[in-house]
């Protein structure tokens, strides 16, 4: 007998939220050496961790048997000195995707309302699903950037919570300092405002949301040490906000929800100045070598701020198919309501002249 009409129709009705397709299931199903696939799909850093997060993780690796610090309490020190906030305005999480669960848990349930734009994070959309809110959706602008007076014409009085993700993922455009000191001087006090900032390191255009933490406002800065710090694997984001926020987001999650090992490696990561230096310098190289290589073959793509680029590549599904028989693994963007493209993340300088290699004969360029 099933047991689905005793389940939470929101939670049945979910769509799972699909990743960059991995390497060891690539190998297995096409008989490839894992050490001849290129991934360059799920926006992961290709340098690896920082050595010190390396090195902070094996000292750290005999003390496992020990519950990690309930409260992060160093890694929240040092980020609040980082950012020049006091200990009680942050907050961190399993990724910033854990935190952005937790502000769901805090702010939506049957009635109310979560605005973003049309392509964004893909994490927003689920996450109001399972709390049975509803998802307000709003169109792009022309040149693929957030339209953030039409998400403020979008907040109505049930509207708890507005996702302004810059850069954009999937797409790396980004809002100026003009939009969002715009909008922020028009979103009404009942909202609260999410920068989904994972990106913002690889910026071209540096902006800065947290001055609106510090007037008091109801705004959220949510970061990651997925991305620029390389610690996709550990699992650890962050939050800079109110301390009433923060206190929410604290008294949400589970815990010990942010390991030990992923503690010590994002303490570390924060103290290697040149690894993340050295990070954004060979993602800012590697975009200009595919624009180089796009304008060249003729193909658009559009201009990004993150360690990744949309290409339109006509059918981005089978562009994908023909690029995994070739080891090179992208991520088609059909489930983002963009089938012409695929997005490919910039890897180091080898990496990108393969993937360019495989593109320009599947392309026939």
């Amino acid at each position: 007998m099933s047991i689905s009409p005793y389940i939470n129709r929101n939670v049945q009705e979910l769509v799972a939220y699909q990743p960059g397709k991995p390497i060891s299931e690539t190998a297995r199903e096409l008989g490839l050496n894992p050490a001849q696939i290129v991934k360059l799909a799920s926006n992961e850093n290709s340098l690896g961790p920082s050595p010190m997060a390396v090195q902070a993780m094996l000292d750290a690796a005999s003390g496992m048997h020990i519950y990690p610090d309930g409260a992060s309490f160093e890694l929240r020190s040092k980020i609040a000195a980082r950012h020049g906030v006091a200990f009680n305005q942050t907050a961190v999480g399993n990724g910033s995707s854990e935190l952005i669960e937790l502000l769901c848990h805090a702010c939506l349930r049957p009635g109310l309302e979560l605005v973003a734009a049309q392509y964004s994070f893909a994490m927003y959309s689920l996450m109001c699903k399972l709390f049975d809110a509803t998802y307000v959706e709003v169109p792009n602008k022309a040149d693929w950037s957030h339209d953030l007076q039409g998400m403020l014409a979008a907040i109505t009085p049930q509207t708890r919570l507005v996702f302004i993700t810059n850069p954009t993922n999937p797409l790396g455009t980004m809002v100026g300092q003009a939009e969002m000191d715009a909008f922020m001087a028009a979103v009404p006090e009942h909202v609260i405002v999410a920068f989904d900032e994972a990106y913002i390191e690889f910026a071209g255009e540096k902006t800065d949301c947290l001055k609106y933490v510090r007037e008091g406002r109801n705004v959220v800065a949510l970061r990651t040490f997925s991305k620029a710090y390389g610690l996709a694997g550990a699992r650890v984001g962050y939050a800079v906000t109110t301390p009433e926020i923060a206190d929410l987001l604290n008294k949400a999650r589970s815990p010990f929800n942010v390991n030990l090992m992923a503690q010590v490696a994002a303490c570390a990561a924060l103290e290697d100045a040149e690894h993340l230096a050295r990070s954004v310098e060979m993602v800012k190289a590697g975009r200009e070598q595919f624009y180089e290589a796009l304008l060249t073959w003729g193909i658009p793509y559009i201009p990004s701020h993150g360690n990744f680029i949309m290409v339109k590549v006509g059918q981005g599904k089978a562009v994908y198919e023909e690029m995994l028989a070739r080891g090179v693994i992208l991520r088609p963007m059909g489930g983002y309501g963009l089938p012409e493209y695929v997005r490919i993340t910039v890897g180091n300088k080898e990496e990108n002249k393969r993937c360019l290699a495989a593109l320009q004969e599947v392309l026939n360029k």
